[in-house]
């Protein structure tokens, strides 16, 4: 991370400048303060590395700079400050992220020294290490893309599925990669839209799955058993009125139990031409193929999702679980999406989970299993083989998670 290099206090109250200003010296950072919003964007450079912000005062109120900030494409972090109820905080801070402006965190006012620290302290670059890298923009044609399925250019990478029980790895989820040949790795997140939109999600659905049914013979632990395999299905593809009766076709071939595959639904994406895909997932069930609802609470479908889909498990969002010591509703979101997952029969993951303290909220409120970089980052087949080995030697089941850290993932991000 770069070097902090000074901080802008955004409020009228001259007691909180003083405040802020005297803990920035005693941390070694520059401090700036106004009391003049409307003027506060040209206060801001390069240099800024931390914006604490005013939500009610005079004048221009703490809502409209943040407007302005995200017309600017203000780079620096930002805290927000006020003595409004919490849950009109955290509903200004989802703005400032739709607007694109980088949160780290609020201030409920009146706030002391300590909380004030708490917030600065969030700066630090040992803080920053456990965040995953933003995917990079990187731009390719549509020749490119067809030239990869030619060349055989997708691979597999597999993030372990933890059990929050005994930290055993119940699953990997299956994620594509594109190599490029020039470009080097490429993200979904990237190709995904564009192979829907050329037709060409169903050929990579079935590469992919080819590939992970040849990759899972290696991921066999001490218990002789196959992890499950959860594999991420496009909405296109559960359209397919042939897709259950080719999926069991290949599972056979390949000699894989249906019970240990888990097909991930996208909650955002799911209300397509419903019947066929209900009949296609209503089929898969009856073969013994597991359901997942993705990136659960991260859409506006939820309720009718869980009544729509014969689903097995829940997926709580990231965005939820890397909030919810922050945010009360975010926190209240994945307590009761575990409740109601678990009354529902369903099992429950958390998502992108990369801190203890997460961890261990999310075993006190009862989830089931979790992934994310606390445990390992997505890693290719012939990695993923070596972590299993070294989590059945290294992970004390009886003394578990007090020996996780001990046994957490140094491996590189691909």
């Amino acid at each position: 991370m770069a070097a902090v290099n000074h901080i802008l206090v955004v409020d009228d109250d001259g007691v909180v400048g003083a405040l802020v200003s005297a803990m920035a010296r005693s941390m070694g950072l520059h401090c700036i303060v106004t009391k003049d919003a409307a003027n506060c964007h040209r206060l801001v450079t390069p240099d800024t590395a931390v914006i604490l912000l005013d939500l009610v005062m005079p004048g221009m109120d703490g809502i409209e700079v943040l407007r302005l900030l995200g017309e600017k494409k203000c780079e620096a972090r930002i805290v927000l400050m006020s003595g409004m109820d919490k849950r009109v905080i955290e509903t200004a801070k989802k703005l400032a992220r739709t607007l694109g402006l980088p949160v780290i965190g609020h201030l409920q006012k009146p706030f002391g020294i300590e909380d004030l620290q708490t917030a600065l302290g969030v700066l630090s670059p040992t803080e920053s290490a456990s965040v995953p890298d933003e995917t990079p923009m990187i731009e390719y044609d549509d020749g490119e893309l067809l030239e990869a399925f030619e060349h055989s250019e997708f691979v597999n990478y597999y993030q372990p599925q933890v059990s929050l029980k005994n930290g055993e790895v119940t699953g990997v989820e299956v994620l594509s990669r594109w190599v490029h040949p020039k470009r080097g790795i490429i993200l979904p997140d990237l190709f995904i839209g564009r192979c829907e939109s050329m037709g060409l999600i169903d050929k990579l659905c079935w590469i992919t799955v080819e590939m992970a049914l040849d990759d899972v013979k290696h991921f066999r632990s001490s218990s002789s058993m196959y992890p499950r395999l959860s594999l991420n299905a496009s909405v296109y593809t559960l359209r397919d009125l042939k897709f259950p009766d080719r999926f069991m076709a290949l599972l056979v071939r390949h000699g894989f139990p249906a019970g240990r595959i888990v097909i991930e639904i996208t909650e955002t994406g799911l209300i397509r031409e419903l019947a066929r895909t209900l009949d296609v997932l209503t089929r898969l069930r009856m073969k013994a193929i597991q359901l997942s609802i993705d990136d659960f609470g991260a859409g506006y479908a939820m309720m009718q999702q869980l009544q729509n889909i014969p689903a097995t498990e829940l997926k709580v969002d990231m965005s939820l679980v890397q909030n919810m010591h922050a945010s009360d509703s975010d926190r209240v979101m994945v307590e009761k999406t575990i409740e109601m997952g678990h009354e529902l029969g369903m099992e429950v993951i958390a998502e992108g989970v990369m801190t203890h303290e997460q961890l261990m909220l999310l075993r006190a409120m009862g989830c089931d299993a979790a992934q994310g970089f606390l445990f390992s980052r997505p890693l290719p087949a012939s990695e993923l083989t070596k972590w299993l080995a070294r989590k059945d030697k290294e992970i004390d089941k009886g003394d578990w998670p007090a020996s996780l850290p001990a046994a957490m993932d140094s491996d590189p991000l691909h």
